[in-house]
Order: structure tokens, then sequence, then C-alpha cells
């Protein structure tokens, strides 16, 4: 929240867009007042994250990625879900008491409804006395002197926007071709040529896959997609298990933008004349907050490769700066140079790194990992089996290389793990040793770590 709301407000005024869309705004909303404030700069629509949370129970342990929150929120390990004692009356208390507050806001300011209060920025004002301690670090003469005039402008449902996904190759082809099958449980494919502006092809289909069986309850590769050509923006994009993607060609941003247990396949078409691991074959952020499923990339990612990535696993031959930032799960293995910052804010799962020019050392951020050589068996057996997936699925040249001299490669490469994502592996591992299931071994690692 703050001047991006009222910047985007008044962007949308001045090309006559005001009324075709509702601008939602979050950021930390604690307070009626705090609402007040988000209308007043031109928002009709608030998110609350944090305090909801707390209201259930949420102590703000910062662990939710390593699945031992301690009070049950945000896990899926039965024995820590026990703990769970929040209802859903004490949100909608919360919600209460935030719109109490905003309407005696509201009553100050003289205003009757939320839409008169919308980009009303005239009732802005700078807190006197705060303002010695701001010493004029924040400026807010855009907004509180700004040339813009209060007009009531408020999206109206006539003017909503007509995505036209009946036009999508989704909806076009894949369903059209797949459903009949899907609907029995049967096996199928089709082949569709993609163009740039098919975006986030695959993530309808994937939907009623979802829909009609839920997570996890297809074979793999049971619905397979053959594309050719160039792949548009967020292709891939939330698939679960069961459909495969294959892209003979390259693809754009957000290539398997949150891959939901699917798999992802991409290679050069025939032909090609570049060398594949020299050369950028899909964009940045791809598998940005991926969950599970896998990807097999025959080129080059850009930049932020596998930001977020909870739990897919990923081969790629090379990627650009800040790859595997704020990762917290899953497995990659790059067989090829990366860029600057790499491993920045990642605080699980592993990466596994070919250091041919041994410089790695340069580019990875060691806040919170480390690197090591790749020496105890069962990491030799993983990488090892993840670079043969990668050949079966992409036929790389690079792959075959390294398999067929894989005891020359194995020490140019760099295991990449978190300091404390290392320390839960070994102490789970100690409790399973101990004859503790490995959800038992969870819990007991937890709190073994955290006293």
């Amino acid at each position: 929240m703050g001047t991006g709301a009222w910047e985007t407000h008044q962007n949308l005024i001045e090309n006559g867009l005001r009324n075709k869309v509702i601008i939602e705004t979050d950021g930390k909303l604690m307070s009626g007042r705090d609402v007040a404030i988000a209308a007043l700069l031109g928002a009709e629509e608030y998110g609350f994250a944090t305090a909801p949370l707390v209201t259930m129970g949420c102590v703000m342990m910062r662990v939710c990625n390593l699945d031992t929150c301690p009070v049950g929120v945000a896990t899926q390990n039965p024995e820590l879900r026990k703990r769970f004692k929040g209802k859903p009356e004490y949100v909608v208390n919360f919600m209460r008491f935030i719109a109490e507050e905003l309407r005696e806001y509201m009553a100050k300011l003289g205003v009757r409804t939320v839409d008169e209060l919308v980009g009303r920025h005239d009732l802005l004002k700078i807190n006197e006395a705060m303002e010695p301690k701001i010493n004029g670090k924040v400026v807010l003469d855009n907004i509180l002197n700004s040339e813009y005039k209060y007009e009531p402008v408020a999206y109206k449902e006539k003017n909503v926007y007509d995505f036209e996904l009946e036009k999508t190759v989704d909806e076009k082809v894949l369903c059209k071709k797949m459903l009949k099958a899907l609907d029995k449980k049967e096996k199928a494919d089709v082949s569709v040529n993609v163009i740039n502006t098919d975006r986030s092809l695959g993530t309808i289909f994937g939907s009623e896959i979802t829909r009609r069986y839920g997570d996890d309850t297809l074979d793999d590769d049971a619905y397979h997609v053959n594309c050719n050509g160039a792949g548009g923006q967020s292709f891939g994009a939330f698939i679960p298990k069961g459909l495969t993607l294959e892209l003979s060609g390259d693809s754009n941003d957000y290539f398997g933008k949150g891959l939901s247990g699917g798999k992802l396949i991409v290679y050069p078409p025939k032909g090609a004349k570049y060398q594949e691991d020299k050369n950028i074959i899909i964009g940045n952020v791809a598998l940005y907050g991926a969950t599970s499923g896998e990807a097999y990339i025959n080129g080059v990612a850009g930049e932020r490769f596998a930001v977020r990535n909870s739990g897919a696993t990923a081969v790629v031959e090379g990627i650009g700066e800040h790859g595997c930032e704020y990762m917290t799960g899953g497995r990659v293995v790059v067989l090829g140079s990366t860029g600057k910052n790499f491993a920045a804010g990642m605080s699980g799962g592993i990466a596994y790194v070919l250091d041919e020019d041994r410089n790695l050392y340069t580019k990875l951020n060691k806040e919170m990992v480390k690197s090591e050589e790749v020496t105890s068996k069962y990491d030799v057996t993983e990488l090892k089996e993840m670079i043969e997936n990668h050949v079966k699925y992409t036929n790389s040249k690079k792959g075959k290389e390294i398999l067929d001299n894989f005891a020359d490669y194995l020490p140019k490469f760099k295991k990449i793990i978190p300091h404390d994502y290392e320390k839960m592996l070994t102490a789970i591992a100690h409790m399973e040793e101990k004859g503790l299931s490995n959800e038992q071994a969870q819990i007991e690692a937890f709190y073994s770590i955290a006293h």
C-alpha cells in the first residue's frame, strides 16, 4: 500500500480506464485506519494476511517453509496440525472490528459510503506530531498537492474486460480433444503449434484435471501435449501431476510458474544451429513459486531461475543472475554457468552446479548457504539420476557428455545447501535411526534444533 495505489488510480483515470478496473491493495493492513488511508489513495478492495493469521494462532515463528509450524497453522504434518486452535469466528470478529473502526473514521470525515471515500486525497494530511521525526525524508507532495481533482469514478461490472478464454489454445484444442478422455481417466496426447501470445498454455486444462481428480492422483504423463513454436508468458503455469507439456522451440518469462506436479520439457527445434548450453531458451523467473513437478530445459534460462521454488526438481544448462533466490525446497541441477548472486535468501532445497571454470564462489551469495563437493553416495546417485532423466527427455548433448564421462565431471560439481536446512536434514535422519517415523522425526528434529 502507498504511492503505488495512488499512482495506479490516477494513471487509470488519465487513460480513461478507471471504471474498467478494481484496485486492490495490501501490505500490513492492520486496522480500520489503514483501510481508510488505502481507500483515500484510490483502492476499492483490501487484502489482509498477517493480522488474520495471528487471530488464528500464528506466533510468527517464520518456519513455514520447514513444515514445522509449532501451532499447526502452516504445516501438513498431522501431529502438528492437531495443535491448531483457530476458528473462522476469530477472523470474522477481527474483520468486524476493522469495519467498525473504518466507519468511525468515515463518520469523522463526513463520508457515508466507501465508494465516496475512494480517491479523496484531499482528506489526507501530514501528521504534525510525526513531521519533526520524518525531517523531510518522506515527500508526499505528489499526493497531498496533486494537480488531479477528485472525481467519483469507480469500477462498473458492465465494463468488465473480456479475456476471450474461448479463443485460447487450451479451450480450442486441449479441452476439445482431451476432456472426454479425461472424464474416463484414459490417457491422451495432442500436438499443437504455439506462438508467444499463447499465454498460460496448459493452465486451463490443468484446472480441469484438478477439478475432477484433485492432487497427485493421476499417473505421470497421462495427458501429453507436444508443442511446437514459441511458448508465451507463463507457459505451463500451475499444471498438476498427470499433465506433461513438451515444447520444441523456446518460451517466454514465467515458464512453469507455480508448477504443481506436472512435467515440463523444452528443447531447441530440429536443425537449430546454435549451441544449446550457450543460448537462452526460456525467459526470466522460470518456476517461480513451483511446489512440485519436474522441468527439463535443454538450454539456458534467464534471471531468477527457480525463485521461491519449494518442491519442484529441475535441470537446466545455464542460468542468469539471482538463480535459486529465496528457494525453500526441491532440487535444481545447473549444467553450466550461473550469474551473480546465486542462492540469495535460499533457506531450503539443494542445488547441484557444474563449476567448470571454478568461479562459482565469486557468484555465490554465502549469507545462508554453503558450497561443498558432491561426495555422499546419496547425492551422487540423485545428481546422476536427474541428469539421466534430462537426457532421456531432451536428448541433451551436454548431458550425454557428462554421463559418458561422469567420473571426470563429478569433481567439478558443487552442492549448494542452506546451513539450517542441512542441520534439519541431519537431525531428521538421526531421529529416524532411532526408529521414529518421518513425521515424528521432523517434529523431534525441529525441537532439538530450536532448543
